[in-house]
């Protein structure tokens, strides 16, 4: 999408009778707050944090689960992509009740049924092990020691109960990064979701895999996506077993870079759905983003890097959009609203249970950004 400051800002188009009704959160790279809005593009509720809102979800309760600001130690994953300080947990009035800090984690996260927390988080490989990884292009100011994925399991006291170390179950002669991308990690995981199995989806953004891990063994049950999809992000399995990612397009072959909407059968690796614009190069995020299937059928977008969500019908139709209006500083010295991902909530989500979701609460806030 292009971008100037004269673009606006807001709610772009609303179809009510196409749309799925409800509530859409979302927070602004490098900014302190998460945002609820409604289908009109009206502030029903937010959380502030000093700390800094990089990514948030909604629990069953209501509580806003967060990931913190960067972290500041120097042997951390401090100055990369997706990194993160804290996990942090607000009650629906933002007092804070629950905090796990870890220096390495990143990306994304997931609260189990059992209450337990599920992680991404970096760990360091050795250099020896380091130099048999293909791929990508060396930047001599980097440490010798790369960085891979793996993924740990926490419990409501922040201490770790399981652990898969992700990258034991790769192959250097087969898992190799793409050759526009860094070697500071490995693979740069970016999602993380439990499967209809309890197994884990992951998505690699260096090396253009989607995979399914299985929780028992820390093995690949399935890996796809080299050729099909370039530095993707946000995979999810759907009730009919199919995985929806948002297919970034970044250092793509062919056709020329663009993103896409992929839904493939792991069973058969069949790409089934997916979404091109029209004309195609009017939807590209080189990072971040996300792709959400709704109970309607429709699918809610988010492309990150222009701070741009929408919701499409199956046949590609927009029937909702709306641009991040709320701007943070950037890793480049100026103001960007990218957002890392957008979530829709129904208005039958039990977290909204007894809430209150009138946007008048926020009335001056609303006409600022009206």
């Amino acid at each position: 999408m292009g971008w100037s400051k004269h673009h606006p800002v807001g709610l772009i188009h609303n179809s009510p009778a196409l749309s799925y009704r409800g509530y859409t959160l979302f927070a602004t790279n490098g900014g302190n707050h998460a945002t609820l809005i409604d289908m009109d593009g009206q502030i029903c509720h937010r959380w502030e944090s000093q700390e800094g809102i990089a990514y948030a979800q909604l629990l069953p309760n209501g509580h806003l689960l967060f990931r913190a600001s960067p972290p500041t130690e120097e042997e951390s994953g401090r100055g990369l992509g997706g990194a993160s300080s804290a996990l942090i947990e607000l009650d629906w009035d933002g007092n804070k009740v629950w905090e796990y800090r870890n220096p390495w984690l990143h990306h994304d996260y997931e609260r189990l049924l059992n209450g337990n927390t599920i992680v991404l988080v970096w760990e360091e490989l050795t250099a020896e092990f380091s130099d048999t990884i293909q791929g990508g292009q060396a930047n001599e100011e980097e440490p010798e020691v790369m960085l891979a994925d793996k993924i740990i399991e926490i419990d409501s006291d922040g201490n770790i109960v399981n652990e898969w170390s992700l990258w034991q179950n790769l192959d250097v002669e087969t898992d190799i990064i793409c050759p526009l991308h860094g070697r500071r990690e490995w693979t740069h995981a970016n999602s993380l979701k439990t499967t209809q199995d309890g197994d884990f989806l992951v998505s690699f953004r260096a090396t253009n895999t989607v995979g399914i891990v299985s929780r028992e063994t820390g093995e690949f049950t399935w890996k796809w996506g080299p050729g099909e999809v370039w530095h993707q992000h946000h995979a999810t399995q759907l009730e009919n077993g199919n995985i929806l990612m948002f297919n970034n397009g970044a250092h793509a072959i062919m056709p020329a870079e663009r993103s896409t909407l992929v839904e493939v059968n792991p069973e058969t690796n069949e790409i089934e759905w997916q979404y091109i614009a029209s004309p195609a190069m009017s939807f590209y995020s080189f990072h971040i983003s996300s792709a959400e299937r709704l109970p309607n059928g429709n699918t809610m977008t988010c492309e990150g890097a222009h701070g741009r969500m929408f919701e499409i019908t199956p046949t590609g139709d927009i029937v909702w959009e709306y641009i991040n209006p709320f701007f943070a500083p950037d890793r480049t010295g100026g103001v960007a609203n990218a957002t890392f991902r957008a979530h829709r909530f129904g208005p039958e989500f039990t977290g909204f249970v007894g809430r209150d979701l009138d946007p008048a609460n926020y009335g001056n806030l609303n006409r600022l950004y009206s």
